[in-house]
């Protein structure tokens, strides 16, 4: 379900670690006292912990907060370890972090310019 989630919002990666431990409200006042943003807005706010084989989501729904967990069986998620700062994604990030890639993908193809036909 988290792979193919498609809210059309802003998604946002809390960089660094978080104790998964917390629930709803200590994921929102995360959101709020650290990153200082409405736990409230549509948007998808995602966070990782130590192992990087887990990750929750928390997800404003407009009558009540949706949470999710997702743990790999193998493998790990290439999270970005920055510290406590929160970063927004693009869908193609999303994408890539959902199959197991960096965020921070080189651009596969250089752009041309200066070409003219002879």
């Amino acid at each position: 379900m988290l792979n193919d989630f498609n809210c059309g919002c802003p998604v946002y990666i809390a960089c660094g670690y978080t104790d998964l431990r917390r629930g709803i409200d200590g994921l929102a006042s995360i959101v709020q006292g650290q990153f200082e943003m409405d736990p409230f807005q549509r948007a998808l706010f995602l966070f990782c912990g130590r192992r990087k084989d887990r990750i929750k989501a928390l997800y404003w729904e407009g009558d009540g907060f949706l949470l999710l967990h997702k743990r790999l069986e193998s493998g790990s998620f290439q999270w970005p370890r920055s510290g406590d700062e929160v970063r927004a994604m693009t869908p193609q990030q999303y994408r890539w972090l959902m199959e197991g890639l960096s965020t921070e993908q080189p651009r596969a193809h250089k752009a041309v310019s200066g070409l003219s036909m002879v």
